[in-house]
């Protein structure tokens, strides 16, 4: 298999930001393989699947893939029960897919982006700011209770815009400038500290090692 095709079948559309950290994973450990993704869109649809099984059977419907990555955020329920749920969904389904990954961040997605001063910086559109950003531990990304809020602050401390019609503007692009961030971070190998980004890459690599893809990491 030359080429490796994914989709990945997120809770809501902000979480897009996974994707640079899905391609991020596929180059450390399938560098061989060209690899295109994208994620499952209900948008257009007439009617919107629901529940998790039928989110599931749509996406497989909508396009093919080689890997179905399944994304949950974890929030107030323990990653181990929401990779069951996730496990559990899929069996209910009739064609299963191909190969299927869990994607279960302990709080939500933004919680993975609070790593990369200059990442936040440039998204910002101020690279060269010198505002001190406090960026969490890594031992402690699995604990913010609000990453979301935690990355979007730390975006407006980074604008260096402090109020006024400025300010405004900057919100409203924050959800753009939150993807930038995901897109600007070259090296995500921080987050291997955290129990769930591990589950994620071992999961990925036993799914890989079967496509007989080369790893360099």
């Amino acid at each position: 298999m030359g080429e490796i095709n994914y989709t990945l079948l997120a809770d809501g559309s902000s979480d897009e930001r996974l994707i640079p950290i899905l391609e991020w994973l596929f180059d450390k450990h399938c560098p061989d393989k060209s690899v295109k993704g994208k994620m499952a869109d209900f948008s257009k649809l007439p009617k919107k699947p629901i529940k998790l099984e039928d989110r599931i059977e749509t996406a497989l419907d909508m396009r093919y893939c080689d890997i179905l990555f399944i994304h949950r955020d974890a929030e107030k329920i323990q990653h181990k029960e929401r990779v069951q749920e996730i496990r559990k969904a899929i069996e209910k389904i009739p064609v299963k897919p191909s190969a299927a990954v869990c994607v279960v961040p302990v709080r939500m997605t933004e919680a993975w982006l609070l790593i990369d001063g200059a990442a936040i910086r440039k998204a910002a559109g101020n690279p060269n700011g010198d505002i001190a950003l406090k960026l969490p531990k890594p031992k402690e990304l699995e604990t913010i209770p609000d990453p979301k809020e935690v990355l979007s602050q730390l975006l407006m401390q980074a604008s260096g815009c402090t109020g006024g019609r400025k300010l405004d503007k900057f919100k409203e692009d924050i959800s753009e400038r939150a993807f930038n961030v995901a897109k600007n971070i070259e090296d995500y190998s921080t987050l291997r500290s955290l129990s769930a980004f591990q589950s994620l890459e071992e999961e990925l690599k036993e799914v890989l090692g079967k496509i007989n893809c080369s790893e360099v990491d």
